[in-house]
């Protein structure tokens, strides 16, 4: 969706951040509903925890405009779950998965224990 995004990039820096400042938390987010595969979803996730990302928020792309990128297809709430749950088994402290989750949903919820540890 970001041409000059470099995925690679993004996740060193996450990691580097999270040894830069081990009592804080790394999170990162993706939306579905743009062509990808459940494979590709699954490798991402697993990218994304390679490389310390501790908190994951999965959500469905919805269009803000005709000048924005198509919708492709809406995500059945069983793969938001199946997500969910490999995302769980992947080892993340936290995972929002669901078609209206956005980065900053129940984000209380998802810094709160972190947040306790550091106190």
């Amino acid at each position: 969706m970001r041409p000059k995004a470099d995925l690679l990039q993004s996740l060193r820096l996450l990691q580097a951040a999270r040894r830069m400042e081990p009592r804080s938390r790394t999170k990162s987010g993706l939306m579905l509903g743009l062509g990808e595969s459940l494979d590709e979803v699954r490798e991402l996730l697993t990218m994304m925890r390679a490389h310390d990302v501790e908190i994951v928020t999965i959500g469905q792309y919805l269009r803000p405009s005709l000048k924005h990128h198509p919708l492709i297809r809406f995500v059945p709430p069983e793969e938001f779950a199946a997500l969910r749950e490999f995302g769980v088994r992947l080892g993340f402290e936290h995972v929002e998965s669901g078609p209206l989750v956005r980065s900053s949903y129940h984000a209380a919820d998802q810094v709160g224990p972190a947040h306790a540890e550091a106190g």
